[in-house]
């Protein structure tokens, strides 16, 4: 779970220099960053470390191919809910956030409840996943279901402009 954060001045330049650089690899030596963005590699380690604390930087992550680890399937998945009450919508994020084949949760406007990016090893382990999610959730009133041909982009960088 993501930090909470604390109060933080805007981002200036420098901040928003080094997010680029860490977005790209949040391995890059702390002093190829500095010589990047012309400060000292001790004033990037103090903005990295505040960037951490106040959450603007929430997580340090691997992102992995989920081919090298068969995961072949994609799916991009509608959940329409029985009603939006809250506590139906509550219980809903909540086990959506536990289930490991969703990688990505939104709740949405628009007549969907939730869209959802699922990985699965197979159609039949995809199959298992939906009786399991949906199906024998009472919550649930319908999914739709869109299978990835091909991952086209999956960029996880945020567009950080000046």
């Amino acid at each position: 779970m993501a930090k909470k954060p604390s109060a933080r001045a805007p981002l200036d330049q420098f901040d928003r220099a080094i997010l680029r650089i860490l977005q790209t690899d949040n391995k890059t030596p702390q002093r190829s960053i500095a010589e990047s963005v012309n400060l000292s590699t001790a004033a990037v380690q103090r903005r990295v470390a505040a960037l951490e604390a106040t959450g603007v930087i929430s997580r340090n992550v691997a992102v992995v191919d989920p081919d090298a680890v068969a995961m072949s399937i994609t799916a991009i998945v509608e959940v329409y809910l029985r009603d939006e009450r809250s506590a139906t919508v509550d219980a809903a994020k909540a086990a959506f956030r536990k289930t490991p084949e969703v990688q990505q949760c939104y709740y949405v406007t628009g007549g969907t409840s939730f869209v959802l990016i699922v990985v699965t090893r197979d159609m039949r382990s995809y199959e298992s996943f939906t009786r399991k999610v949906f199906e024998e959730n009472d919550s649930v009133n319908n999914y739709r279901t869109l299978v990835v041909i091909d991952r086209v982009k999956t960029d996880t960088q945020i567009p950080i402009q000046e």
